[in-house]
């Protein structure tokens, strides 16, 4: 990992979990990670057995130019690395490892730029692992990320993310950070409703 929202999210998830192969998704306090909000994802199964968004922050939605919610994590990728992607991140639910994606994001102008995506087992209170933490991230700054949003991506590398990252039971999850809600006075505490909402289950669907 070479970006600081990967790693951040990473260090975070990681620390939660402890001596566990992932942390419980009622771990996650989105009051905890304010400043990575924006950049996180919710995967989860759905009954038609397809891995689907549950939640995507506003920079990940703003990337491909609409809201995700509900919609296939593969279906975000070029033909032909569809089926890789949805085999790996359902291999990162049964086996509980973390894993990073390098891809490359092309536009509908042709644009193009590299992105870190990783993806994180949850474990539900049963058990088992049904959700995923991730984020996505450039790995620059381009203007034209802003305007013109992305077509597809294509999937460069994947690695699992083994325990030779370290384990963290000596590491302190990070304490929350005050920060300045962006254009609206109530708009950081909306984002920690939703984010709550969605990871906590607070309302049966």
């Amino acid at each position: 990992m070479r970006l600081q929202i990967t790693t951040d999210i990473f260090d975070y998830w990681n620390a939660l979990r402890g001596e566990q192969d992932a942390p419980l998704k009622s771990q996650i306090e989105p009051g905890a990670i304010p400043h990575l909000l924006s950049s996180l994802f919710i995967l989860e199964t759905e009954a038609d057995r397809q891995i689907r968004f549950r939640l995507a922050g506003t920079k990940i939605c703003d990337l491909f130019g609409h809201d995700l919610r509900g919609e296939r994590f593969s279906a975000l990728w070029a033909n032909g690395h569809n089926e890789d992607i949805e085999r790996t991140a359902k291999g990162v639910m049964d086996h509980t490892i973390p894993t990073l994606f390098n891809a490359t994001g092309y536009s509908t102008a042709g644009h193009h730029a590299a992105f870190e995506i990783i993806v994180m087992p949850l474990r539900s209170p049963e058990g088992g692992c049904d959700r995923l933490l991730g984020a996505i991230a450039p790995a620059v700054a381009a203007s034209w990320l802003e305007i013109v949003p992305l077509e597809l991506l294509a999937l460069d590398r994947s690695r699992l993310l083994h325990d030779k990252f370290g384990r963290a039971a000596q590491v302190e999850p990070r304490r929350p950070v005050e920060v300045a809600a962006e254009k609206h006075p109530t708009f950081g505490q909306a984002v920690l409703r939703v984010m709550s909402h969605f990871l906590h289950g607070a309302t049966a669907r």
